[in-house]
């Protein structure tokens, strides 16, 4: 397990954070340790061997967030 720290753009209240840590915690090799609206950042677990970054940006995409500087 790699520990990973992405800035999330476009979450505005603690619901959005709450529901992307529901989607990335469904991803297999995807542990969520905190994502936060106020710093807009995810703080994740993540196993490379059973998840790819584009999985895990594809997620945070199809859930209405952006990572910035991407």
């Amino acid at each position: 397990m790699e520990k990973i720290e992405l800035n999330i753009e476009g979450m505005h209240c603690s619901g959005c954070s709450t529901r992307l840590q529901k989607i990335l915690s469904n991803l297999d090799g995807v542990q969520v340790i905190d994502i936060s609206f106020e710093t807009g950042k995810a703080n994740l677990e993540v196993d490379f061997s059973k998840v790819k970054m584009e999985n895990i940006k594809e997620a945070i995409e199809d859930a209405g967030f952006s990572l910035k500087g991407e």
